[in-house]
């Protein structure tokens, strides 16, 4: 009886030494894959995009940003708006980082100290499109002398009236071929983006002064469309990639926002902006241009 005892007692011990070590074993692995799962699950960052809406138009942040998303574990918001509203936001700390279209204006919000890490990513040019009859004959001309005629035949030009990049450019063209466009009853300011412009300039059959990439990309719901006016030096359009200064705006996300700097001008982000548009367009929406 008193074996019996002891060996009842034996296997009751061994039982709970088992019990208990698998009880501490699946609670280590439990803890050690709690500890994996936060690690790798942890929750990106958000950050807020302020651009112009080229970038979003055209397609080529749908390319870039997913990318950017997945190696910087950030989590972007994009505002498109026209550049002068971006570069704004950056003036009042309401962004992380910008990219937009407008060097002179661009250039005053680094002097004033309100963006830093300020640079050059990429370029493509402006174009005047409108219909094919081309009512004002202006194609062939160069851009000033277009613009004038344009002006001197009365003919439909539609603004984006929106204080954008393209806005800006705009301006600056009727100021140097001298004349006030305001002038004109058949001068109309949209004040919308590049998307909505080019289809409001298709339905009148206006000329719009557009960046090209939006114009391809939108190319086949404008009918008759066409490109007008090309080529000249003066319609480069550039695009600069800055963050917003965290010593001036101390709300901002600057690490993200460097982290997206430093990706708009790594190989793998230029890669992607120069094979961009090229599968479906024939040529490159835009063109890297680091410094």
């Amino acid at each position: 009886m008193k074996l019996r005892f002891l060996q009842l007692t034996s296997i009751a011990f061994l039982l709970m030494f088992v019990l208990f070590g698998c009880g501490t074993t699946d609670d280590t692995k439990k803890e050690s894959n709690e500890g994996m799962k936060t690690e790798e699950k942890a929750e990106p960052k958000d950050m807020i995009l302020a651009t112009t809406t080229s970038t979003q138009d055209s397609g080529l942040l749908d390319a870039l940003l997913p990318v950017f998303e997945e190696d910087a574990n950030v989590n972007v918001k994009t505002i498109a708006v026209g550049t002068g509203q971006a570069l704004e936001m950056g003036t009042k700390g309401e962004a992380d980082a910008l990219l937009t279209h407008a060097p002179k204006s661009e250039q005053a919000l680094v002097d004033s100290g309100d963006a830093i890490n300020y640079k050059r990513v990429m370029y493509n040019d402006f174009i005047v499109v409108g219909p094919k009859n081309d009512p004002a004959g202006v194609k062939g001309l160069d851009t000033l002398a277009a613009f004038k005629k344009i002006f001197d035949s009365k003919a439909i030009f539609i603004s984006r009236g929106d204080d954008s990049g393209t806005h800006k450019k705009e301006l600056e063209i009727w100021k140097a071929a001298g004349v006030d466009p305001a002038a004109l009853d058949s001068y109309v300011s949209a004040g919308q983006g590049m998307g909505p412009t080019l289809q409001i300039g298709a339905e009148k059959g206006g000329y719009v002064l557009t960046d090209r990439a939006t114009f391809l990309a939108q190319q086949k719901n404008l009918g008759d469309t066409v490109i007008i006016v090309e080529g000249d030096k003066d319609l480069l359009n550039i695009y600069h990639v800055m963050q917003v200064n965290p010593e001036k705006h101390d709300k901002v996300n600057s690490d993200s926002a460097e982290a997206f700097v430093e990706f708009m001008v790594s190989e793998k982000a230029q890669k992607i902006i120069a094979e961009f548009g090229v599968k479906e367009y024939g040529e490159p929406l835009f063109f890297k241009y680091t410094e």
